[in-house]
């Protein structure tokens, strides 16, 4: 059981760097269109889809990733706890 919370903690840790980097990625002219662009574009999109849909950007400015990287950490925290009650 240990294992299972475990790697998903670290699968969890993993996905937020490739949407840190994601979202770097934004500020750099055609980052995006490389090779690493195209399969941060393919795994993290969809997850930042939803947020994009339910919270509208601030001027130009997109805080939908904000909250996105906010609920993973929540996610995060939230196994944490679980297996530390359960054990």
């Amino acid at each position: 059981m240990a294992f299972i919370f475990t790697l998903l903690i670290k699968l969890i840790n993993i996905y937020s760097w490739a949407l840190i980097i994601y979202i770097l990625m934004s500020w750099f002219p055609n980052a995006r269109e490389t090779l690493i662009g195209r399969f941060l574009t393919r795994i993290c999109e969809p997850y930042l889809e939803p947020f994009r849909k339910i919270i509208p950007p601030i001027g130009m400015m997109d805080i939908s990733p904000i909250v996105a990287f906010l609920v993973l950490n929540f996610a995060t925290t939230g196994l944490g706890s679980v297996y530390r009650w359960l054990v």
